[in-house]
């Protein structure tokens, strides 16, 4: 992609504010753990995602620009979008991911972490590396400069090398004030640059190559 692709890309809105953006950035982490600490074994699934709408409302959330994720068990494979099973109830060792885009005033904010009950090894360690992948990726965009395709090839080898399989479906994406999506909705993988602080998410899906859990990551790009 041309400097001119770049600044198409990467164009912002009236209302984007890198301060504010990263006030929001904080505000959504902050509400990740508060969901997150809320989120007990023997829950079912779709109670906790009216449970996080609840905790998302009662900061202050305007709207989300995606749906609130929250998934349990088996459905830590699923994609972006797609639907749960329903009625998955989360076990005492187990593994749970929250995925939340709230839009706070005129802001977006974005985040995803995971997390785990009990004490199965696999899992935690499944949790542990999709950050520790996030962060391999993010130094090499840091420390390189490299393109968006590259982190994303480089993300695929991270994870190989660790024994899980990254899901390309949810490989990052433009953010800003809301909307992003009339600016660029496409991946961030796809992008022949090195993409700009503050203005791209840098996801990480991983999940188990034969067992049914998977654990994701998300943060802005800083």
């Amino acid at each position: 992609m041309s400097t001119q692709d770049q600044s198409r890309l990467e164009a912002v809105g009236s209302a984007y504010d890198p301060e504010r953006l990263l006030a929001v950035r904080d505000k959504t982490r902050a509400a990740i753990r508060t969901i997150a600490a809320a989120v007990k074994p023997g829950m079912v699934e779709e109670d906790a995602v009216e449970m996080a709408r609840d905790i998302l409302a009662a900061e202050g959330m305007v709207r989300g620009w995606h749906d609130v994720y929250v998934r349990f068990g088996s459905n830590t494979t699923k994609t972006f979008g797609a639907a749960s099973d329903p009625g998955v109830v989360l076990g005492e060792d187990d593994i749970f991911f929250i995925d939340i885009g709230p839009v706070w005033k005129d802001w977006e904010g974005d985040g995803g972490d995971s997390f785990v009950t009990g004490t199965d090894p696999d899992k935690q360690r499944c949790a542990d590396d999709a950050r520790a992948i996030f962060h391999e990726v993010r130094r090499r965009w840091r420390d390189e400069g490299a393109t968006g395709r590259a982190l994303y090839a480089y993300a695929m080898a991270c994870a190989e090398a660790r024994g899980w399989v990254l899901n390309m479906d949810l490989s990052g994406h433009r953010l800003a004030d809301f909307p992003h999506a009339a600016i660029h909705e496409g991946p961030l993988a796809e992008v022949d640059f090195t993409p700009s602080r503050l203005l791209w998410v840098l996801e990480i899906h991983i999940r188990h190559p034969t067992e049914g859990y998977g654990a994701f990551f998300e943060d802005l790009l800083l």
